[in-house]
């Protein structure tokens, strides 16, 4: 696995053998980057990477994070509940030394704790078939964690419903083989 763009173009990541970790395949995320960094008229015609502020829940290897810091998001922040995907995550941060613009919090996405940091671009990509999409959302957002206006990138299968959120616009939807790609931008 490795970066797609940006400064750490075609930089590898770490990916623990034998860890039930499912990373966002590359064509996926270079196919999710493309979509906010070209904008469109869905996106205000801005690019919604550079200067963000990253929320990357459920963040596995860091994969999502790195890719935004790589393309020029200001600073991001890595949430996830198990320690082995964020050591993974940490080997990552420390490998492209971009301890000084990322974060990382062990914690449970659908219980993150308040905060006094909104963010601005969220990636949440939960593990498949939970249905942990929607409580994962309504607890960032009743914490804090999400900004008016903020964008939110959900990844599941696409066999999953969309999440029923108030508040919510759909800005965009794609599948790509099994997995299905939400674009939302939040009202509340």
């Amino acid at each position: 696995m490795r970066i797609i763009g940006g400064k750490y173009r075609g930089q590898r990541l770490f990916v623990p053998p034998g860890v039930n970790i499912r990373p966002t395949r590359e064509r996926v995320r270079e196919a999710i980057f493309n979509i906010l960094t070209q904008g469109g008229e869905k996106f205000g015609n801005r690019n919604c990477v550079e200067r963000a502020k990253v929320l990357d829940g459920f963040s596995g290897t860091g994969a999502m994070g790195l890719e935004a810091i790589s393309r020029g998001a200001a600073r991001v922040t890595a949430v996830d509940n198990n320690k082995v995907a964020l050591m993974c995550c940490r080997k990552n941060i420390e490998y492209l030394e971009e301890k000084k613009n990322i974060d990382t919090i062990l914690a449970d996405c659908l219980n993150p704790g308040l905060t006094n940091q909104s963010h601005s671009l969220i990636f949440l990509d939960p593990p498949y078939g939970l249905n942990l999409l929607q409580p994962a959302i309504e607890a960032f957002t009743n914490n804090g964690w999400i900004g008016t206006n903020a964008i939110i990138v959900l990844e599941m299968s696409n066999t999953e419903k969309n999440p029923e959120l108030n508040n919510f616009t759909i800005l965009d939807q794609r599948k790509y083989g099994k997995t299905k790609i939400l674009f939302l931008e939040n009202h509340y």
